[in-house]
């Protein structure tokens, strides 16, 4: 099965872990190929989720000026029209992106502007996701959520907690949270990935969001599993980044099945093509050969994904249609 030609929704994606190295080149011509692969590439393998967002870093420091962020940002909607996406939510950290002396609003700006741009340009619709980190503190956290208010109408739709997990608590984090749910912001957040269940019950309590990006480890707990079904909460899996920063040895111990199998709303996504070295159509083919996954699975994501978007509910009714007709 050519699962390139199909149309796909990916909902997590990181900007800043997402630049080819044709941008890469164009930003900093002296980066060869060589380290471009060594240094913006994750291994099959790193020791935790902390080692493989390093790699991150490398293209943080390409990203500082509205015309950088422009590129990128447009680099992406290249390789989301190579890879038949329809529909995208492009989350990142605006504070990320200061050091060269951008404020966390002219940020956001930019690569809102460059979103429309690319949307003009290949037809894909797309939002974006504006995240807080987990080693943030509390002043960082606010700013971020009340961005994603004063970007109200544009493309920016949604808030996000991300990064380690396991490293740093959520305290930091519930007054932004709180204001999102004030505003009726649409919320995901980073779960069950480098912690398990208990993590997973602590996001769902304090933070109250739409959605959970990973939450692979939910299957830890049987309770969890019946939880997540009975309040249509959607996963935002992403198989080969778990394998990668060993949430499981291999891809066949990957819990996606399970979760599936057990009527919880799943997705299938990217989360760092370039960290992780793939596609959404390699993501399926992965799923398919692994799990014996078929048309019908990968449409039951697709729909689910669209279901539980941040997207109008014109643009859900459109992509359905696009869905249904193609598979």
């Amino acid at each position: 099965m050519d699962y390139s030609a199909l149309p796909k929704v990916e909902l997590h994606l990181h900007l800043d872990c997402s630049l080819s190295y044709h941008v890469v080149s164009q930003i900093d011509p002296a980066i060869s190929r060589e380290q471009y692969e060594a240094e913006f590439i994750a291994p099959a393998k790193c020791t935790d989720l902390a080692d493989y967002i390093t790699r991150a870093d490398r293209a943080v420091k390409l990203m500082q000026t509205r015309e950088q962020l422009r590129m990128v940002t447009l680099d992406l909607f290249e390789q989301l029209e190579a890879d038949r996406i329809i529909y995208a939510e492009i989350r990142f950290a605006p504070f990320h992106h200061v050091a060269g002396g951008l404020t966390p609003r002219e940020v956001v700006e930019a690569v809102e502007q460059a979103t429309q741009e690319g949307i003009a340009k290949t037809g894909i619709q797309a939002n974006l996701i504006l995240c807080t980190l987990r080693h943030y503190g509390e002043d960082r956290s606010m700013t971020t959520v009340q961005l994603v208010e004063a970007f109200k109408g544009t493309r920016v739709v949604g808030f996000d907690i991300a990064a380690d997990e396991a490293g740093f608590p959520i305290d930091n984090h519930v007054e932004a949270f709180r204001f999102a749910h004030d505003k009726g912001i649409p919320c995901t957040a980073h779960a069950g990935e480098a912690k398990g269940a208990e993590s997973m019950w602590e996001t769902i309590e304090n933070f109250r969001p739409d959605r959970i990006g990973h939450g692979v480890r939910g299957t830890e707990d049987p309770k969890l599993m019946d939880y997540l079904r009975e309040h249509q909460f959607h996963l935002e899996i992403c198989p080969t980044s778990n394998i990668q920063v060993n949430v499981f040895e291999r891809i066949e111990d990957h819990s996606a099945n399970i979760l599936f199998n057990h009527g919880i709303s799943v997705g299938i996504n990217t989360d760092c093509r370039t960290i992780s070295n793939t596609t959404l159509s390699e993501e399926y083919e992965c799923m398919a050969k692994t799990f014996n996954w078929g048309l019908e699975h990968f449409k039951k994501c697709n729909i689910e994904a669209i279901a539980h978007s941040f997207a109008t509910e014109a643009q859900k009714d459109q992509l359905m249609r696009r869905i249904e007709a193609a598979y």
